[in-house]
């Protein structure tokens, strides 16, 4: 039977592109890791403490503790972006993707494998970041569960997209390309550093088109049981996102989209 349409996963070729790609972040731990939690850690200093005690509570939260999701998000899209993108890129880049392509390995314990292992590296990134937010601002989860829900949904759903673009990019710098003029100023503008209840009503409706809303929204209601919009609805989005770049994905491996040519 073709490996490839054999409905049952094999679980050692999905730890062994699981094992390989972790390993790599162990050896990229400064960049993967450190450089990341700096950063927003100068965030939390800069926004956290310097401006937020100059700005008034919202919705009942500090402006400290109130950024914290929209920061946590940013790095977790970033990140899985990152993380998933550069994995399947370079063994394109390299031409090892031919041996994975021949080897007995389905497309759905290829995309396990890739996926899986960036979304742990974001999902882990994500928790070091909370665990550092706590060092400078007071931090409450309301709703623990539904704060991994969103934490892990998210992780996965934005490494397939840099799975996406992982395959699509023909070079280095398509690569930073989507996630620096779209995904990045798309999370800044979508409620990471305010409300959107502080817009005025034009610009309100505007901002509620950006799909990143939803994310953070619902995300920051698993700390303080308030968002920009309903929880079911953020829910409902970031599940339609997820869908849609599986469907993306699953065409882009069956048809051997940029990576057979």
């Amino acid at each position: 039977m073709n490996p490839r349409l054999n409905p049952q996963l094999n679980p050692h070729a999905i730890a062994a592109i699981y094992r390989f790609e972790m390993a790599r972040m162990r050896r990229t731990l400064l960049q993967s890791v450190v450089s990341p939690v700096v950063s927003t850690s100068l965030y939390f200093v800069v926004f956290g403490s310097a401006i937020g005690s100059r700005i008034s509570d919202i919705g009942g939260v500090s402006y400290g503790a109130f950024i914290v999701p929209g920061l946590v998000m940013l790095s977790l899209l970033t990140q899985s972006i990152s993380n998933a993108s550069v994995a399947i890129y370079f063994p394109k880049f390299t031409g090892t993707i031919y041996e994975l392509l021949s080897a007995p390995v389905s497309h759905p314990e290829v995309l396990v494998g890739y996926v899986g292992a960036a979304a742990t590296k974001s999902i882990g990134l994500g928790l070091i970041i909370l665990a550092t937010a706590a060092l400078f601002v007071p931090l409450q989860v309301q709703h623990p569960a539904w704060m991994l829900l969103f934490l892990v949904l998210t992780a996965v759903t934005f490494s397939l997209l840099g799975f996406i673009i992982g395959i699509w990019a023909d070079g280095f710098e398509k690569l930073q390309l989507i996630p620096l003029l779209i995904v990045t100023p798309l999370t800044f503008l979508g409620g990471t550093f305010y409300s959107i209840d502080m817009l005025p009503p034009f610009w309100r409706t505007v901002t509620l088109a950006n799909p990143v809303v939803y994310l953070v929204s619902g995300f920051r209601w698993s700390f303080y049981g308030t968002g920009d919009v309903s929880v079911a609805i953020s829910l409902g989005m970031t599940l339609a996102f997820l869908v849609v770049f599986l469907a993306i994905v699953r065409w882009m491996l069956k048809t051997g989209y940029r990576l057979k040519t």
